[in-house]
């Protein structure tokens, strides 16, 4: 159930509701919405419930297991026997569907090498949507307890609403349950629902996912990837540029849109976006880009592996670690390890530069641009590999390149303004977009309304027929 249809809207109808009107009998909500973000999830395929539902199960068994293994406030031996199995687990069950058929495949084709022809039947394995999200929150809930942050482990039917909350359940952001369960208890009062705030970034959402995501990526991107050879360096160039912006506006897109109806329901998710493209260093950029994520990775596995304490070297280690991995998370393909490599090389040097470097006389504004220059175009050149479906496409679009070709009829004038009106909008304060924002949510309901209308007039009149699944429902 995409969330630019008139299905969900129609189940968000529904939802919206039962949240409210449940809400003052918190058993019974809970259980009502546990049951709507089921058949959320089921509604793509419905033997998948049973694996959100065995997640829940599982974690809370080990929640309760580490909370009995807890001496004086912290784990003993035994404790961190449980929460390593618990991880280990959750893992295994996230490994066998997403990473089976690549491990498989690849051992294989590294044995037929050396004519071994030998390896286990490889199954057909459907990969189950958003399930390295909701196993990324499972597993930072029971490593908190292991730290104990929680002074008891949350209830069933809580952990249930937890993990399988629908707004943020197929792709994101990854929520802490140190910010969940707060709200899970809570009781708001509906009349101070933010809705002015909910329905811009509902809005927002749908202009950037259904008019320049989509544009762009049947326009310009599609055909340029898909057929490299038969297209202009420029027009290449333009459709790396055009990824760019296409992956930003539709996974934004999606975030803003699951923040707006969670806001409509009584929570708020943080921030996941904020503005990434006006980094002036890789690192930056992860300080912006799906935030969620990159936090997730540097609590969870960056400082657990001794992030930047244990010298130089190590440092560079669990850098690189940390981003090949979190490439690995994106897919079971070797695009996504040379995406994250790409990024774990650029840190790399970044720290190197930053010791040793000094700008050679250049005024700040320079080095500034000159930093932003070559951060957004490293950032597009990993894009390739992250788009393409093979490492030999994504050499042979950067071999075009250089090697270059004939035009072909993809140049089109609106995807250049698109590609640099999102660009620029990169570069609004916070403080502009927080002032437009707070005078929508001001504004007469008959103004917003009018606003609204407009906006969905504008998506059906540009918008493409059907809507195509986000883009990081795959992950």
């Amino acid at each position: 159930m995409l969330f630019p249809t008139v299905a969900f809207a129609l189940f968000f109808c529904v939802a919206f509701l039962a949240n409210w009107l449940l809400r003052p009998k918190p058993t019974v909500w809970r259980v009502a919405m546990i049951g709507l973000s089921f058949f959320f999830y089921g509604y793509w395929d419905v033997r998948f419930v049973t694996l959100l539902a065995g997640s829940i199960v599982l974690n809370h068994i080990v929640a309760t297991a580490l909370f009995a293994k807890r001496v004086d406030g912290r784990l003993s031996a035994a404790g961190r026997r449980v929460l390593v199995a618990g991880v280990a687990a959750n893992l295994g069950i996230l490994g066998f569907f997403k990473y089976y058929g690549f491990f498989v495949t690849s051992a294989e084709n590294a044995l037929g090498r050396f004519g071994i022809e030998v390896g286990p039947p490889l199954l057909d394995i459907t990969l189950p949507i958003g399930i390295s999200f909701f196993t990324f929150q499972a597993i930072s809930y029971i490593v908190d307890i292991g730290r104990s942050r929680f002074d008891r482990p949350l209830p069933l039917l809580s952990l249930g609403f937890y993990l399988s909350f629908f707004p943020q359940l197929v792709a994101g952001p990854i929520v802490r349950a140190t910010d969940m369960a707060p709200q899970i208890s809570r009781r708001p009062d509906p009349r101070t629902i933010p809705a002015g705030e909910a329905f811009w970034l509902i809005a927002q959402g749908l202009v950037k996912k259904v008019v320049i995501s989509s544009y762009l990526a049947t326009n310009l991107v599609d055909p340029v990837f898909d057929v490299p050879g038969d297209h202009s360096r420029f027009e290449v160039l333009l459709a790396i540029y055009g990824y760019a912006i296409q992956i930003y506006a539709d996974f934004s897109g999606y975030t803003d849109i699951a923040i707006g109806c969670a806001l409509l329901l009584g929570f708020r998710f943080p921030q996941n976006f904020d503005s990434p493209y006006r980094a002036r260093s890789i690192a930056e950029f992860w300080h912006r880009w799906h935030i969620s994520l990159s936090t997730w990775l540097r609590d969870y596995l960056y400082i657990p592996l001794g992030g930047n304490r244990r010298g130089r070297l190590l440092t560079q280690r669990n850098l690189a670690i940390t981003m090949v991995l979190g490439g690995l998370w994106h897919g079971a393909a070797w695009t996504f390890v040379a995406w994250g490599a790409i990024h774990a090389i650029a840190l790399g040097v970044e720290r190197v530069l930053r010791e040793r470097w000094r700008p050679l006389g250049l005024p700040p504004r320079a080095v500034a641009t000159l930093s932003w220059l070559t951060t957004f175009h490293v950032i597009c050149a990993a894009w390739v590999f992250f788009r393409a479906d093979s490492l030999t496409r994504a050499f042979e679009l950067l071999e075009r390149l250089v090697a270059g070709g004939e035009p072909s009829t993809v140049f089109s004038a609106v995807a250049v303004t698109l590609i640099a009106a999102v660009v620029a909008s990169q570069f609004l304060s916070a403080r502009s977009v927080d002032r437009i924002r707070s005078e929508f949510a001001r504004a007469a309901p008959l103004a917003q309304i009018t606003l609204l209308a407009l906006t969905l007039t504008i998506i059906d009149a540009f918008g493409p027929d059907g809507v195509a699944p986000f883009i990081y429902f795959q992950f």
